[in-house]
């Protein structure tokens, strides 16, 4: 089975350039009619791959605690998001997917637990998981370049 390593490494860039290339407040700004802003799409995509892959495989996540537990399903921004968060998340972007790489390849996952999205999507193997994760952040990037548009007024 094919993984999408390679894709979820170039989503990650991506999402890495948009960090560095958007201001603080362009990153914390939420659009009229969303309950989220860009930061926390890029920051809950890293803390979604650590529960869906790791978690469920009954393995140690790879990446600080509280940024699993600060942007995974169920949150939303409740304050403003400063630049040491930002910066925090942009230093493990991209490494956090090279590492789960590198784990998979490794053998480092234990045995899967089956999980059913809220979508219906069924997760039955660490791949499924794999594959299921490119789909999520696939997703928000859909909704980050939606958001996009609303920033031409923001600084």
């Amino acid at each position: 089975m094919l993984l999408p390593f390679e894709a979820i490494i170039v989503n990650r860039r991506i999402f890495l350039s948009m960090l560095e290339n958007y201001s603080l407040e362009q990153l914390n700004f939420i659009p009229k009619g969303y309950s989220n802003n860009i930061f926390w799409n890029i920051a809950h995509s890293v803390a979604s791959m650590q529960l869906l892959v790791y978690s469920l495989s009954n393995s140690n996540w790879r990446i600080p605690k509280e940024i699993v537990k600060g942007y995974r399903n169920g949150t939303r921004p409740d304050r403003l998001y400063t630049q040491e968060e930002v910066d925090a998340v942009k230093s493990i972007l991209v490494s956090s997917a090279e590492q789960c790489e590198k784990d998979y390849n490794d053998g480092y996952f234990g045995d899967y637990k089956g999980f059913s999205t809220a979508t219906g999507f069924d997760m039955n193997s660490i791949e499924d998981a794999i594959n299921f994760n490119l789909y999520h952040e696939g997703l928000h990037m859909g909704y980050i370049l939606a958001m996009r548009r609303f920033l031409a007024d923001i600084v």
